[in-house]
């Protein structure tokens, strides 16, 4: 096994994990029960099982799919997300503003 890179990998997520979601509605639910613990084995439990179904179904898609083809794929994603984002979604806040504003 690769430690460098397990050390890597488990930083980059454990860093960008940090203001997650699901860690929000972990500290809610330990805050408010009385077995603080079971709060933490459950969310570390899913957490631990969504990251390997995601790694279970990357490592497929990538044995089913040429490499160019997935980041192909992926580039166009990100370009269709990035015209959304700076075109598109200021209509929508324009639009929330005035029936605030009203």
């Amino acid at each position: 096994m690769n430690w460098h890179l397990l050390g890597i990998s488990f930083i980059t997520v454990f860093l960008s994990e940090l203001g997650d979601k699901s860690q929000l509605a972990a500290i809610a639910l330990s805050g408010r029960c009385q077995y603080p613990r079971a709060v933490f084995f459950g969310s570390a439990a899913a957490l631990l099982l969504t990251s390997l179904l995601g790694a279970l179904a990357g490592g497929a898609v990538a044995e089913l799919l040429p490499t160019r083809l997935l980041k192909g794929v992926a580039a166009v994603g990100f370009a269709i997300l990035a015209v959304r984002l700076l075109f598109f979604n200021n209509q929508e806040a324009d639009d929330a503003e005035e029936e605030t504003a009203s």
